[in-house]
């Protein structure tokens, strides 16, 4: 074979290699928007729950509501560290499943059963003590005392909740999400009655006020458990994987390395979680209009996460599987596939947003053109580089949690929201004019920084597999 030859050969050799390469991005991005779009309608399900409680509580007055806001926060501080460590469900049965291995699969999902048990129970205390906490940070004591009816009725809920969690991830592994957005879209009807009996009384049931909006979602929570669970062990595909076969064994091995890759990301959800609360008080030292604004353009920034939280499992979930069974070029592909359609989507939102800022403040505020709407249009338009910000970094990460890598965003986390966000919107609020526009700037500052770091330490490792 000539010189000549091997060029030629070695050309159509590097365009087939590319053509095939194009052809796999298309079911790449099928097996993505597959996998993405039941895991966020379920989100988007549970915001509808929440939305529920607060419309039926709303009916009991402003201190009620101000009551149940309170108890969210404690609650969720709670919650959030168990729900980041069953998160690592996911990407230890994704990567088992991509290994073709089905008994590490259904040790994954034990695991992530067993950890939710032995953390849920001193979880229970925060809301337990969530009056002594409440008044310890200055609130006021009837709002403190009605907060913690309310989170009397949510404590019980946080281990079946926990548990849905973690099957959740199975299902999600196993390439079958669907029957949790399903659990889901039946358990919003049921929570808005429950809640509605509970909390005015009817049909023979006493009234419980705010203890008895809080006992009925945790009864939906019981509920929604039962179901995945009998689906996950009754109901092919999942019957194959006998999921609660010898459950009272715990891999002790396998649930430390849960816990490695779980804890991180518990971590970094409070390192999240706080800076946005932080962000709130400082709003409320500049003022009660800032703060007003800040929540409604905080609440679309939640809504229009829940999307690019669906395309991060679903990358936890590809990557995790190409991980599995070896496949470096299949790794590189589901996080860039991801990412992408991430971008793509949150910047059409973004911009959906910018264009209708000032009816998105009439539909909170009403037909008014006061201090709060015009700061609320604001902060949509200074949110921009933040909302698309924010569904990057959390596509990135869930890519990054595929393949196993929790730590190093961990770190990621505490410079970019803490040590730039913070600062950032600690200077740019207090030591300029910009006041509640500069505590955006800040968060989108952070933000930023977040998703470039996450998206360089996933090139990184992809060019080391």
């Amino acid at each position: 074979m000539t010189s000549l030859d091997k060029i030629e050969q070695a050309s159509t050799t590097s365009r087939a290699a590319a053509a095939w390469r194009g052809s796999r991005l298309p079911a790449e991005l099928a097996e993505t928007l597959k996998l993405a779009v039941p895991i966020a309608l379920t989100q988007l399900g549970q915001i509808a729950m929440m939305t529920t409680d607060l419309a039926f509580i709303g009916r009991l007055g402003g201190e009620a509501v101000a009551a149940a806001a309170l108890a969210h926060t404690v609650f969720f501080v709670s919650f959030t560290f168990g729900m980041g460590l069953v998160s690592a469900v996911a990407p230890l049965a994704a990567q088992a499943f991509g290994a073709r291995n089905p008994h590490r699969v259904r040790r994954s999902l034990r695991v992530g059963l067993w950890v939710a048990l032995l953390v849920s129970l001193p979880m229970m205390a925060l809301p337990f003590r969530g009056e002594p906490i409440l008044l310890a940070l200055g609130q006021a004591p009837a709002a403190a005392a009605l907060a913690q009816q309310y989170l009397f009725g949510l404590a019980w809920g946080i281990l079946p909740a926990l548990w849905f969690l973690a099957i959740r991830g199975f299902m999600s592994a196993v390439n079958r999400p669907e029957p949790i957005l399903w659990i889901t879209l039946a358990a919003i009807p049921a929570n808005a009655l429950l809640v509605y009996l509970l909390l005015y009384g009817g049909f023979g049931l006493p009234r419980l006020g705010l203890f008895g909006a809080g006992l009925a979602t945790s009864m939906v929570n019981f509920g929604m458990f039962l179901a995945g669970i009998w689906l996950a062990a009754r109901r092919p595909p999942f019957r194959k994987f006998q999921v609660i076969g010898h459950v009272w064994r715990i891999d002790w091995g396998l649930m430390r390395q849960l816990v490695l890759i779980g804890a991180p990301i518990s971590i970094a959800f409070l390192l999240e979680y706080g800076l946005f609360g932080a962000a709130g008080l400082l709003m409320g030292l500049i003022s009660t209009t800032a703060l007003a604004a800040h929540q409604i353009a905080l609440q679309i920034a939640a809504i229009l996460f829940m999307v690019p939280f669906g395309i991060g499992m679903a990358a936890t979930v590809r990557v995790g599987h190409a991980v599995g069974r070896g496949d470096a070029p299949a790794v590189r592909r589901a996080g860039y596939v991801a990412t992408g359609l991430g971008i793509v989507f949150m910047s059409a939102m973004t911009l959906a947003v910018m264009l209708g800022r000032f009816a998105i403040a009439k539909i909170f505020l009403g037909e008014t053109t006061d201090a709060t709407a015009e700061l609320t249009a604001t902060l949509l338009v200074v949110g921009s580089t933040f909302f698309v910000a924010d569904g990057i970094q959390t596509i990135a990460a869930g890519a990054l949690r595929g393949m196993s890598d929790t730590r190093v965003p961990l770190l990621f986390a505490i410079i970019s929201y803490w040590l730039i966000g913070f600062t950032c919107a600690c200077a740019l609020g207090f030591w300029t004019a910009w006041g509640a526009v500069g505590v955006w700037i800040g968060l989108s500052c952070g933000t930023a920084v977040y998703a470039v770091l996450l998206i360089l330490r996933f090139r990184l490792l992809v060019s080391r597999l």
